[in-house]
């Protein structure tokens, strides 16, 4: 179990489509692990494999009203509802900055666990809209692309106030 360092915006590593996961040894899980292990370190409630610089589809997500984390191989969403609902999201690759996001309100997604078995899982509000956001990560899509531009430009502003208040206090 390994705590890694995440991959920054604009790090171009996370605008690449993830490979799918093809074997599923004690190597996946140690992945699993340190995923894990980093996010909480990060802290967030969900990462994916490029968040950490692995170009591999495994997310995992911690939410509150979770026993315990999940873990996604290959995740894909098979269905997602008309309804639509906004959530504040953010990242943990562009840390302190985050914006409400306009999603589908339930989607049904098809995923692997760390065996291989495939399952089915529908999920609804938060739950929802994290596979979403993490499953365009796997896509290559981060989530300042889901904004208008004049949003996206404001969160770029205010992120990159935040990286020169950094260096100044460093």
């Amino acid at each position: 179990m390994t705590i890694c360092p995440i991959v920054l915006f604009p790090d171009q590593r996370l605008r690449q489509v993830a490979a799918p996961v093809t074997v599923f040894d004690a190597g996946l899980a140690a992945l699993a692990q340190d995923i894990l292990e980093s996010m909480r370190a990060a802290p967030g409630i969900g990462m994916t494999g490029p968040h950490i610089g692995v170009g591999q589809r495994v997310v995992v997500l911690e939410l509150p009203d979770a026993a315990r984390p999940q873990i996604y191989v290959n995740p894909e969403i098979l269905w997602m509802s008309d309804d639509m609902i906004r959530q504040e999201e953010g990242s943990v690759s562009m840390p302190g900055v985050t914006e409400d996001i306009e999603r589908a309100a339930k989607v049904r997604v098809q995923y692997q666990d760390l065996d291989g078995v495939t399952h089915v899982e529908e999920a609804e509000g938060l739950r929802a809209a994290c596979h979403q956001h993490e499953i365009d990560q796997l896509n290559g899509l981060f989530w300042l692309q889901r904004l208008s531009g004049l949003r996206r430009r404001r969160v770029m502003d205010r992120y990159e106030k935040l990286q020169r208040r950094q260096k100044e206090l460093r």
